[in-house]
């Protein structure tokens, strides 16, 4: 392994001895180092008594030093080796502030979005190295690019659906492919079901579309088949909209049983089935197999969505659309009028991350699982009359509250620094006042200071006047 001097260091962090607290400038400078590669990852530092010397500070300095870098993930130390540089887990580091707050200063835990894995970087150093053999094209493909298509048909084909890369079309994000299929296959007045609750946006396109809405009531058991074919059937859906895997937002899981029920109903009623993935890939304990809900499809009438930006990161945004090749061809003629087709590098970066999908499932079930665990101990010590379901899966945590209305709390905890999403953001007609959807999608330190802060809110009432609520994002 290589290895660093105490003179090496002490040249390349080339401090002020006056700067304080020094420990923490220090720990900066070597953190500022690696982040720069000018001290790269993996290498042997000096022990924290040559250090100390060479600097002419107490050895108690560079200790607190090499403490602060071993909490934020830029050490590695194991007693009797040393310790050697290292980088943090991009989900689990505490001193990133994109994590912590957003534009408005507030802690953002109204936005389910994770952070980039560490597998980003080298898959974007990739694609630009790729990028060259598709300059001499005119960068325009409504369907998208071949080599991503193979991969997202290999996939699905992995998990027991066998699918072509023409069944695939390549979109700018999830909720494209929501507004893509709608538009295609909806009409004004056409009759469109739901989950209640559900994922906001998707109830936005509809309307957009001048669709009349059905709703059919869900919960952390999940989907009652009987009801859901029943409101399909005196309903007359056009289509309906789910999201069986680690629904958004009360974490449920379809078994297999209810997928091959609702998708039975679907066909008795000619309905379509338009299901949402997104989080599919984000199994956070041993749950049982379930097969995608393409696989108990006979007649071509479910329509599957998925997206880059829970797996891997929504900065990317980069989704698809699996179907019939005859409906992909529609629907790429159909986006024209959209976006044409989507860009060229991201998808060559999501390409590259297909390779390491295995990879990045691991990293993103450490991290998430760390965070889950972190909100529902949180929850449990702070808000322990409030009630909730652990998801096995996912990346929130659906809450009923204790008698409170969860508008005027998210309002107050704005107060508090905190932004929260209300359970009537994720329902029709004011339902709902007595939910809130807590995501555990930042780092588990950010999490639990989140709750405390609710606490504060609930007990309190708001310390100051809340910034207002930002629409664009408010319910990711």
């Amino acid at each position: 392994m290589r290895h660093l001097s105490a003179t090496q260091v002490a040249r390349l962090v080339n401090l002020d001895p006056a700067a304080r607290p020094y420990y923490r400038v220090l720990a900066d400078g070597i953190r500022a180092l690696v982040m720069d590669g000018q001290i790269p990852v993996h290498v042997r530092m000096p022990a924290e008594r040559h250090l100390a010397q060479t600097l002419k500070v107490s050895r108690t300095t560079v200790t607190s030093a090499y403490d602060l870098l071993r909490e934020r993930g830029f050490l590695d130390s194991r007693q009797g080796s040393g310790s050697w540089t290292a980088l943090p887990d991009p989900a689990t580091a505490p001193d990133n502030p994109w994590l912590s707050a957003g534009a408005d200063n507030l802690l953002q835990l109204h936005c389910a979005a994770p952070t980039a894995p560490s597998a980003l970087q080298r898959a974007m150093t990739e694609a630009v190295e790729d990028l060259p053999r598709y300059g001499m094209g005119i960068g325009y493909d409504p369907l998208g690019l071949p080599a991503l298509r193979e991969r997202i048909a290999a996939r699905y084909t992995a998990r027991g659906v066998a699918t072509r890369p023409e069944q695939i079309v390549v979109t700018t994000g999830s909720q494209h492919a929501i507004q893509l299929v709608l538009g295609r296959l909806i009409g004004a007045g056409d009759p469109v079901m739901v989950e209640s609750p559900t994922y906001p946006h998707a109830i936005g396109v509809a309307r957009q579309r001048g669709a009349r809405i059905v709703p059919v009531g869900i919960s952390h058991e999940g989907w009652q088949p009987d009801l859901v074919a029943t409101a399909m059937r005196q309903s007359a859906a056009r289509l309906v909209y789910l999201m069986p895997d680690f629904q958004n937002p009360t974490g449920a899981l379809m078994d297999e049983a209810t997928r091959a029920a609702v998708t039975g109903a679907a066909r008795r009623a000619d309905t379509m089935l338009l299901i949402d993935e997104t989080w599919s890939e984000l199994a956070l304990d041993e749950v049982p197999r379930t097969a995608p809900m393409a696989a108990f499809d006979t007649d071509n009438r479910v329509v599957s969505i998925g997206s880059a930006s829970k797996l891997w990161w929504g900065g990317l945004r980069i989704g698809w659309i699996r179907t019939t090749a005859a409906l992909a061809r529609a629907l790429a003629t159909h986006r024209a009028v959209v976006d044409i087709a989507s860009p060229v590098l991201e998808q060559l970066v999501v390409a590259r991350l297909f390779d390491r999908l295995e990879e990045t499932r691991a990293e993103r079930r450490r991290a998430l699982r760390a965070s889950r665990d972190a909100l529902v101990s949180g929850l449990r010590e702070h808000l322990p009359e409030w009630t909730f379901t652990v998801p096995r899966g996912g990346g929130v945590l659906w809450v009923r509250l204790n008698g409170e209305a969860a508008t005027p709390l998210a309002d107050a905890a704005a107060g508090h620094g905190v932004r929260l999403a209300p359970g009537p953001w994720f329902g029709l007609e004011g339902t709902l006042e007595g939910y809130l959807r807590l995501p555990f999608t930042l780092p588990p330190q950010t999490v639990t200071e989140a709750v405390t802060r609710i606490r504060a809110a609930r007990d309190h009432g708001p310390l100051t006047t809340p910034p207002p609520a930002d629409p664009v994002i408010a319910m990711v």
